[in-house]
């Protein structure tokens, strides 16, 4: 799709960069190093890795969660951060082109669905057409936006232009997709399949077709300069293949393809 990242974003999170080494922190858990990690992720991460952090015996992992798009800009705009976790390829591939990452390698995957409140009548994806319903998506810069606008553009052009019309708001995250559904601020949002699995009995799932299904996978990369290249390099490893794969997986998420 060849995405630039956003420089404006990119502007306004500079001021935020001096403040990423204290988001999240994870304090003693794990540690067996005695080093530090700050981990930068797409917040559909939040609840696996943050979770993962707390037990990793490589360092003490500091976590910091926001959209995918915001995280790449803050690590173009220098942010001491030693490893990024985005919800797309796109991100980490343009930063290693930047020669700001080592290379971005897949660690995850996950399927994309309609997240309705709980009492809701709707139960299918062309139900979002109907006049007066209340859509929020991810805005187009954001993994999940982007995912949404390819389910969107693979249907018949006048089903598209109707469920577009129905859309309120774009959001910068995929947590806010998510709160806005949950709160009845929207009667439907598109989410990753584990975030609504995450809302619990608050929302209920449509299903996406698979024939409208985009690919969505996880790639991660090494920040250059990380104070600790080989701790970060462990923990994508084991998101890839061990204790935070599980972590993933119990949150979900699916093997990265």
């Amino acid at each position: 799709m060849g995405r630039a990242l956003p420089r404006a974003a990119a502007i306004v999170l500079a001021a935020l960069v001096g403040l990423v080494a204290g988001c999240g922190d994870s304090g003693d858990g794990g540690g067996a190093s005695g080093g530090s990690l700050v981990v930068l992720g797409a917040s559909s991460l939040t609840e696996a890795v943050g979770e993962y952090a707390e037990a990793f015996p490589g360092a003490n992992v500091r976590t910091s969660f926001a959209g995918s798009d915001q995280l790449a800009a803050q690590i173009e705009q220098g942010a001491g951060a030693d490893l990024f976790l985005s919800a797309d390829t796109e991100y980490p591939d343009e930063l290693f082109r930047a020669g700001l990452v080592e290379k971005p390698r897949l660690f995850a995957a996950n399927e994309l669905v309609i997240a309705v409140p709980a009492g809701s009548d709707l139960t299918s994806l062309a139900d979002l057409a109907q006049p007066g319903t209340k859509i929020v998506v991810g805005a187009p810069d954001v993994p999940v936006g982007s995912y949404t606008r390819t389910v969107l553009e693979r249907l018949p052009a006048h089903e598209r232009e109707a469920i577009l019309a129905n859309v309120r708001s774009e959001e910068p995250e995929v947590s806010s997709v998510l709160a806005k559904v949950r709160q009845g601020a929207a009667d439907a949002g598109f989410v990753y399949v584990t975030d609504a699995r995450s809302a619990g009995d608050a929302v209920k799932t449509i299903a996406i077709p698979a024939t409208l299904q985009p690919a969505v996978a996880y790639a991660g990369a090494v920040v250059k300069g990380s104070g600790d290249p080989e701790a970060a390099a462990e923990f994508l490893d084991e998101l890839i293949a061990g204790e935070g794969a599980a972590d993933l997986r119990r949150a979900g998420f699916l093997p990265p393809p």
